[in-house]
C-alpha cells in the first residue's frame, strides 16, 4: 500500500503565495494530483494555526483531516519551514529547515518559545529567525523529542545547508551535537537523489523530495511515497512516517520511492548570471572561475557544481530500467536508497503538445478531463497505459507523456533563479539550443 506525500508547502500567509492556498482548496487539489498526505505548512503564523485548529481534527496519530469532510481519506501533517539567518564560523549562514510536529500542542509550545526569544511570527508564514540550526534543534527537541527537523532544499545557493553562498560541507558542521537526529534531507528542485547519492555524508540519511509549492497547481511536482513493508493495507500515522524516515528496520512503513522534478529544470541547477543570459557547466567553472565574462561580476554558483565539489570520489554510473508502463526508474547501485522517477508536470506536457501556455483554458480543461477519467495526475504520468491516454487526450499528448516516462526529453537548464525549460520534441529543443548557442558562443 502506498501513501504519496508532499510535506513541504506554504499557506496563503506566506509571501509570494497564492491566496487559494487554504486547507479546503489544498485538499481538493490533492485528490486531483493523487496526493494522500499534505503539509499544512506555516503553523508558526498565528492566523494560520488558528485556521488549522478550526478546520482540522486528528484522525490518525499526528495526522489530520478536514472537519467538514468526514469521508475524505486525505490527511495533513503539521510542518513548517523556518528561515534561520545567523553567523557561525565567521560567515553569515542562511539555512532553511522543516519542522515536522506530531501535535498541535507541540506546535503551540514551539511558537511560544520562539516568541520568547524575540522571533516575529506575524510577518510571514515562513518566519525569519536569528537562531542557529543548533539552537533551533535544542529548542524543538527539548519540547518534543518526537518532532523531526529536515534541512530544506539542501543545495540551493542562497538558503540551504550545502548552498554555495552560505552553506556547510557537512551535516555535523551545521547541526553540531544534533547531527545524529537529522535523519533525512530534502533534495530541492535543482538536485535529484542520484546527485545526493554521491555524498558520503548522506549515505545513512533518507533522501526526501517535496514540492515547496506556493500554489495548488504546483503541489506534487516532487513527492515522497511511503509503502507498507509487507504490502498489506494499513493506516499510516505520524510515527510511521517518522520511523520510515529514520530507516528503522522494524518499522511498518518504508520509503518506497520519490517523484522528482528534472533537476536541470530547477532554477539553480547550473552556475550563471541571468541578467547577462549566461550560464556554464561545472567544468567551465573550474577552468574559468566564477566571474561573469559579460559583466565581470560574481556568478551564482549552481547546485551541480557544489555537488561535484563535495562528491569526493566522483560520480557513480547511473543505473536505470524501464517498467511495464514504460517509466524509467533510476536505481541506487549501492542499494542504500530507494529508486526514483523523474517527471514533467502534466499541464506542461499538455501545453507543449498543443502549442499553448500552461495558463490556456484548453490546457486546464484537458488536464481536468484526464484527472477525472484516470483518477489523478500521478496515475496518468506513471501508471495508465499510453493507449488509453491517447483515446482521451489525442496522439500528441499521449506521445508526450510516453517520452517523459522514458526520459526522452531535452532541457534548457536553469540557473541563477531562472527555471529551466523542458522541450519534449527534440527538433524543437535543437532550434532553441541553437538560438542560445548563437547568443552565448556555446557549442552544444
Amino acid at each position: 500500500m502506498e501513501y504519496v506525500c508532499d510535506l513541504h508547502l506554504h499557506s496563503k500567509y506566506s509571501r509570494a503565495v497564492s491566496k487559494s492556498m487554504d486547507l479546503e482548496t489544498m485538499a481538493f487539489w490533492a485528490t486531483k494530483k493523487g496526493l494522500n498526505i499534505l503539509s499544512t505548512g506555516d503553523w508558526t503564523h498565528p492566523m494560520w494555526i488558528r485556521e488549522i485548529k478550526q478546520n482540522l481534527e486528528e484522525r490518525e496519530q499526528g495526522l489530520f483531516g478536514l472537519k467538514n469532510d468526514k469521508n475524505s481519506s486525505m490527511r495533513f501533517l503539521l510542518s513548517v519551514e523556518i528561515s534561520s539567518i545567523y553567523s557561525q564560523g565567521g560567515q553569515v549562514r542562511r539555512i532553511h529547515n522543516l519542522i515536522f510536529s506530531p501535535s498541535i500542542e507541540t506546535c503551540e509550545k514551539i511558537n511560544a518559545e520562539l516568541i520568547k526569544r524575540g522571533c516575529n511570527l506575524n510577518a510571514d508564514g515562513r518566519p525569519i529567525i536569528g537562531l542557529s540550526s543548533i539552537a533551533l534543534c535544542e529548542l524543538v527537541f527539548s519540547i518534543d523529542k518526537n518532532a523531526l527537523i529536515i534541512p530544506c532544499h539542501i543545495w540551493t545557493p542562497w538558503f540551504s545547508m550545502y548552498g554555495s553562498k552560505s552553506g556547510f560541507d557537512l551535516v555535523e558542521e551545521c547541526f553540531g551535537e544534533f547531527a545524529d537526529k537529522i535523519y533525512g534531507v530534502e533534495t530541492g528542485l535543482s538536485s535529484d537523489p542520484y546527485m545526493n547519492w554521491q555524498i558520503k555524508d548522506l549515505e545513512k540519511r533518507s533522501i526526501l523530495s517535496f514540492s515547496d509549492a506556493h500554489s495548488p497547481a504546483k503541489m506534487g511536482r516532487e513527492a515522497t511515497v511511503f509503502m507498507t513493508r509487507d504490502g498489506l493495507e494499513k493506516k499510516i500515522t505520524f510515527n510511521d512516517i517518522s520511523e520510515a524516515i529514520q530507516r528503522k528496520p522494524d518499522s511498518n512503513f518504508k520509503i518506497g520511492y520519490t517523484i522528482e522534478f528534472y533537476p536541470e529544470e530547477g532554477k539553480y541547477h547550473y552556475t550563471g548570471h541571468r541578467n547577462c543570459n549566461y550560464f556554464q557547466v561545472p567544468d567551465t567553472t573550474r577552468k574559468e572561475g566564477t566571474l561573469c565574462p559579460v559583466c565581470k561580476r560574481p556568478l551564482t554558483v549552481g547546485v551541480m557544481h557544489r555537488v561535484e565539489d563535495l562528491a569526493k570520489n566522483g560520480f557513480t554510473k547511473e543505473v536505470s530500467k524501464l517498467n511495464s508502463t514504460g517509466v524509467k526508474w533510476i536505481l541506487d547501485p549501492g542499494k542504500k536508497h530507494p529508486p526514483f522517477v523523474k517527471l514533467v508536470p502534466l499541464n506542461e506536457i499538455i501545453a507543449e503538445s498543443l502549442g499553448l501556455t500552461v495558463a490556456a483554458q484548453r490546457v486546464k480543461d484537458l488536464f481536468d478531463k484526464l484527472c477525472l477519467t484516470f483518477g489523478s495526475e500521478i496515475n496518468i504520468l506513471l501508471k495508465i497505459p499510453i493507449s488509453d491516454i491517447k483515446k482521451i487526450a489525442g496522439e500528441k499528448v499521449g506521445e508526450g507523456i510516453e517520452k517523459v516516462r522514458k526520459g526522452e526529453i531535452e532541457i534548457n537548464p536553469g540557473y541563477d533563479g531562472l527555471y529551466g525549460e523542458v522541450k519534449i520534441w527534440k527538433e524543437e529543443a535543437k532550434k532553441e539550443q541553437n538560438n542560445i548557442s548563437s547568443q552565448l558562443g556555446i557549442d552544444f
